[in-house]
């Protein structure tokens, strides 16, 4: 396995592959990898000739007081992991090498980004769309893949994709979970020891959520009440949005009719928790 730092170097081996008539998957990352990230690894490696996983801790899609700094990051570890489950190359550039100087392009996809994280962390999204952008235009995959759990960021690069005509195939996997039910994120490793005791309390919300609406309830205001009661049980959280959205446009709905996010994000301590479930009647299964 290589890792690569420079644009011209990747393009260069992505270029050969192709020439050689591979296909190419790709798994960006902000690194500090765990097993929702080698899930999607693994997805990519079952379906194409090769590899790639970009690393690289983006700071255009972090804000004025956010964790940019603080971000974990371990290289080499990430690299055991990714030669341990076939990747083979690891794309980690430099902010410089990715962001030059007279850099003066952005990526804005409208109105899906105007609920959910969206309207909690103003320019974010500019900035996810900006960087996925320039990796799909240096590596150039057939296929991309993403983790369920960031589900807005999925439906906003669905959307990109689809209206700039990108020739890369979006692919949404599952989340994956701890045993209790944390979706394992890397932002985990800020919590504390008893925090981490408290996190498993957002599956337990969404799930009682899905119970709701499994026994007759398809009105969204008492599933998001019967949420936020639980959330606020516990004096450590903060609830920072609970959401019940259409799981293409991201617009609100009242009612259950089709396929619905349902999106929560917190504030557990100082560290900031997001998860989803997926709600959909029968007739749109």
């Amino acid at each position: 396995m290589q890792v690569l730092h420079s644009i011209a170097d990747i393009k260069d081996l992505v270029k050969n592959w192709k020439a050689s008539g591979l296909s190419v998957g790709f798994v960006p990352t902000m690194g500090y990898l765990h097993e929702g990230h080698m899930s999607l690894i693994k997805e990519s490696v079952a379906q194409n000739d090769k590899t790639v996983v970009s690393i690289f801790v983006n700071p255009t899609q972090f804000g004025a007081n956010e964790d940019l700094d603080s971000y974990p990051r371990d290289l080499d570890r990430d690299a055991i992991l990714c030669e341990n489950n076939h990747v083979d190359v690891i794309f980690n550039p430099s902010a410089e090498e990715m962001y030059p100087d007279d850099f003066y392009t952005s990526v804005t996809v409208h109105t899906l980004t105007d609920r959910l994280c969206g309207s909690k962390r103003p320019g974010h999204f500019d900035g996810v769309c900006t960087v996925v952008n320039k990796l799909f235009n240096i590596v150039g995959p057939h296929k991309a893949y993403f983790g369920q759990k960031d589900a807005q960021q999925v439906a906003v690069i669905h959307r990109m994709v689809s209206d700039l005509n990108m020739p890369v195939e979006v692919i949404s996997c599952p989340i994956v979970r701890e045993s209790d039910g944390l979706a394992m994120s890397s932002r985990n490793s800020y919590l504390s020891n008893e925090e981490r005791t408290v996190a498993p309390i957002l599956y337990q919300a969404l799930s009682q959520a899905a119970e709701l609406y499994r026994t007759g309830c398809s009105e969204t205001t008492p599933i998001s009440q019967a949420i936020q009661a639980t959330l606020e049980a516990q004096d450590r959280i903060t609830v920072d949005y609970i959401e019940l959205v259409d799981f293409r446009t991201l617009q609100k709905v009242e009612f259950i009719e089709k396929p619905t996010l349902c999106a929560i994000a917190v504030f557990l301590g100082k560290t900031r928790l997001i998860d989803n479930i997926i709600l959909a009647s029968e007739e749109s299964n």
